[in-house]
């Protein structure tokens, strides 16, 4: 019998992928928070369109408010749970779902952010995995629809890698992988956390920014200003990355030494960092075009995960000695537009003069 999957957050990365996987016709049931995203999959299907490529489709799946999760108990328990809510739920999420697993059933983390630890504090260590998503650029446009600012990735990007936390690849790992795969591109990884600290720099880069001044990606990229300063976020996260022993892979299709080094001010860096992100910004469509998660966060009046990206950066390097007053100072400027003391607005980050 095929394995019963839980979607724990049927947003914009939970529904998209379990859209997928419930297409194939495996076995999923989608839990969510949002009343009105819970009735719309019920009642009419959730649906997934992409901005090209790709034919809009519906598929009528099963959907649980979480407050309705307790009549699993009576049911076969789940082999997989995919926890796809935002990190500041990662507890709850995973507390909730972890009495309704099977004996060896195991939990998935596709999210954003570092969360492997967060989800074996709970379950343990040998019933964690991790699925980064990589410039996936979905978004829930709508209670039941989920958005994706592009085609599929394909052979041009791979979009989804699964990983062990101790690095090995296994049987589970590679199923996993074949769910994910319903969607798009998908390699099993024996560097999980090289892989999650290298979308964190990603996230560290567009995320906060977006929140900030309320660009979408592409105006923050034709920026100079900004632009300057996505590099110098990405350089002090890098840094970090590179002190704790991490293996970086490429970010945003760049060596992050680039990355690094442009953030540092070195010339011949800025020069093809600008290149390459500018060439991004002008492609038709795309990441470019999209508005990063944080950024949809703080349109929606939601919470955002910066204390997870920007400020988990600089609580990190504390320790180590390390400086990283670009995520710092994000990070303290997106709390105070999310308490209402300011709006969104660039000449935030030009204030700054850190760039």
């Amino acid at each position: 019998m095929g394995k019963r999957i839980a979607i724990i957050g049927a947003g914009a990365v939970g529904g998209y992928a379990g859209a997928y996987m419930v297409q194939a016709g495996e076995d999923v049931t989608f839990v969510d928070m949002w009343p009105e995203n819970v009735e719309a999959i019920r009642s009419t299907g959730l649906r997934i369109s992409h901005i090209k490529d790709v034919p809009e489709f519906t598929v009528k799946a099963r959907a649980l408010h979480l407050t309705e999760l307790q009549s699993v108990a009576r049911q076969k328990p789940f082999d997989i749970a995919f926890i796809c809510v935002k990190s500041y739920d990662t507890d709850w999420a995973t507390l909730m779902v972890r009495q309704y697993l099977a004996p060896d059933g195991y939990v998935v983390s596709l999210q954003n952010c570092m969360n492997e630890e967060t989800i074996a504090g709970l379950v343990g260590w040998g019933r964690t995995l991790g699925c980064i998503a990589s410039s996936i650029t979905v978004e829930l446009a709508a209670p039941g629809h989920v958005k994706r600012a592009s085609g599929k990735g394909g052979a041009a990007h791979t979009v989804y890698r699964v990983g062990e936390v101790h690095g090995r690849i296994t049987d589970r790992a590679k199923e996993v992988a074949r769910l994910t795969a319903l969607s798009d591109s998908t390699l099993v990884t024996n560097n999980l956390w090289g892989e999650r600290w290298s979308k964190l720099v990603t996230n560290v880069m567009g995320n906060g920014i977006s929140a900030a001044t309320g660009l979408i990606s592409r105006d923050v990229l034709l920026d100079d200003r900004l632009r300057h300063f996505t590099a110098r976020l990405g350089s002090e996260a890098i840094r970090l990355g590179q002190a704790l022993g991490y293996g970086l892979e490429e970010i945003l299709h760049l060596d992050p030494e680039l990355i690094a080094r442009a953030g540092e001010g070195d010339a011949e860096a800025v020069a093809g960092y600008d290149k390459a992100r500018l060439a991004e910004a002008n492609k038709p469509g795309g990441a470019a075009g999209h508005r990063p998660s944080m950024g949809q966060d703080m349109v929606k009046g939601r919470r955002t995960e910066i204390e997870y990206l920007n400020g988990f950066i600089a609580t990190q390097a504390a320790p180590l000695g390390l400086a990283t007053p670009a995520n710092a100072a994000l990070t303290a400027l997106v709390q105070r537009i999310e308490r209402g003391e300011i709006a969104p607005d660039p000449a935030h980050i030009h204030a700054l003069r850190l760039n």
